[in-house]
């Protein structure tokens, strides 16, 4: 300033002066011109699709243009996380934290978490700034059934004003709801995609002039597949295909209705998946690549869906905002599902829990492009239901030892969702350099001893905090007067009430 005092008059370096101080400190204004709004949030989260499964992941088998042009205009995420299972997974995205942390009901663990109504939801963090919340598609957290749930523990009653969906996976139906009201049993697969996009532009037209969360855990790729007449038979991937085709179609619609209503430059779009493809439904566990298979491709990851191998937990994700997400950028680093709670509350101005420990990191500097801001040894840890199966940082991956069938994994002891050759122990820790083997066929730890050192003991950590098969963490969390979980979970798959305590 000092160069302009000796050129300009004083009144016009007051005025300078003055003009770029409120550039510095004018908030970011929204399409609607509210200075102090928020983001809105949409939050698609799809069913068993594959880290192969998406053109811009190289499928060259199925079209999907509006979510490779999300990529092109946004962030497409390689290293990114979920759970290895539905039930799981859903927990893991809404709470923030590794599952086997998260309190269920008469503290019994089930293989899909009946998740306790003491648990805080993205929706009820978000509603702390006057969010308007909803949910489209599949639940999943109140209990794994489409007719024997826990009303109190849908939607309405875990921090969403509005749910349009069904209660769990649409393994042989899917009753469909409003609110807590059946409005059509057994309804037409062919048609929820649709429908549910449809129930999710309408409620952003409603709520275009307040801060918005909009949670999308579409029913589809799951099986029982079904498309519509428009996209039956039109892909070169059989039904599956044809399903991830209608998906990404109706994923353009809804980013079609953002920009119709001016929304775009204030709202964030996340594009993800619950866990890797279901190989049980293909051909000899194969990958899916053949009009018979109707689950979907790892593409270069190993195996699938119910495994902790990364074909089976590391997914899809792309991240959309145009003018705030960089375009066409690829985000190397660690992240995962469980990272959307903080994240979204931070982005939002809002507290998350401060009572109970939550997993999930804040990742903004990673949406923001700013890799470099990142923790480098971000940990992430790979639990098979109530097992602690390996852990990764870096570039570095360990499997623990463990034997060929674990008994206490009850009737997934032996796995049948995958592949014999991927249904393994390990008579010792076994490390992979995900970095130059992303397949995890080459073990590498009698070569990096120091390695495996250092990640063994982020196991043996995490066993304490979060707990094993064989133990209760100190830091998993217990609600209902009953004993907590055993440290031998012979019970875990039960299902039914436990004892109170005395």
């Amino acid at each position: 300033m000092t160069k302009l005092n000796r050129c300009l008059p004083t009144r016009w370096v007051g005025i300078l002066i003055a003009l770029c101080a409120a550039c510095v400190i004018a908030p970011e204004r929204s399409a609607h011109g509210a200075s102090d709004r928020p983001p809105n949030f949409v939050l698609i989260f799809a069913d068993d699709l594959g880290y192969g499964d998406l053109g811009c992941y190289g499928s060259e088998l199925i079209r999907t243009p509006r979510i490779d042009r999300m990529a092109k205009e946004g962030m497409r995420f390689t290293n990114f996380y979920a759970q290895p299972i539905c039930g799981p997974s859903r927990t893991a995205i809404m709470t923030g934290c590794y599952p086997l942390r998260v309190a269920e009901r008469h503290n019994i663990k089930q293989i899909h978490p009946i998740v306790h109504s003491k648990e805080i939801t993205i929706a009820e963090v978000l509603k702390q700034k006057n969010y308007a919340t909803a949910c489209f598609g599949k639940w999943d957290l109140a209990k794994h059934s489409q007719t024997d749930f826990y009303p109190e523990l849908m939607p309405n009653h875990q921090g969403f004003d509005y749910f349009y969906g069904t209660p769990t996976s649409n393994d042989a139906f899917a009753n469909l709801y409003r609110n807590e009201e059946l409005i059509e049993p057994k309804t037409n697969l062919s048609t929820i995609t649709k429908r549910y996009t449809d129930e999710a532009i309408g409620f952003i037209e409603k709520h275009r002039d307040e801060p918005f969360f909009v949670y999308l855990p579409h029913s589809m790729p799951h099986v029982r597949l079904a498309a519509s007449d428009d996209f039956r038979g039109k892909s070169k991937r059989g039904l599956y295909g044809d399903v991830v085709e209608e998906l990404d179609f109706n994923v353009g619609r809804l980013l079609d209705a953002l920009e119709r209503m001016k929304l775009v430059d204030n709202t964030y779009v996340i594009f993800t998946s619950d866990n890797g493809p279901w190989l049980i439904k293909n051909k000899d566990h194969r990958d899916g690549i053949e009009d018979i298979d109707h689950g979907g491709s790892a593409g270069p990851l190993r195996s699938g869906k119910v495994s902790t191998w990364d074909g089976g937990e590391r997914v899809p994700c792309i991240v959309w905002a145009p003018g705030r997400v960089p375009a066409g950028t690829t985000c190397e680093n660690v992240a995962a599902t469980i990272d959307m709670l903080p994240t979204f509350a931070a982005m939002a101005g809002a507290s998350p829990p401060t009572d109970r420990v939550i997993d999930g990191v804040d990742i903004r500097p990673l949406f923001a492009g700013e890799f470099d801001k990142a923790d480098p040894e971000r940990v992430f840890y790979f639990y098979m239901l109530n097992h602690l199966r390996g852990v990764r940082v870096g570039q570095w991956k360990l499997h623990a030892a463990m034997p060929e069938h674990p008994k206490w994994l009850g009737p997934f002891a032996v796995n049948k969702h995958i592949a014999p050759e991927d249904d393994i122990g390990f008579a010792k820790p076994a490390l992979f350099d995900l970095a130059s083997d992303i397949g995890e066929t080459r073990d590498v730890a009698a070569e990096h001893p120091d390695v495996v050192k250092k990640l063994s003991a982020l196991l043996d950590a995490a066993r304490e905090d979060i707990g094993d098969y064989d133990r209760v963490g100190k830091n998993a969390r217990f609600f209902d007067p009953y004993d907590e979980r055993p440290k031998v979970f012979d019970t875990a798959y039960a299902g039914g009430s436990r004892r109170p305590k005395d």
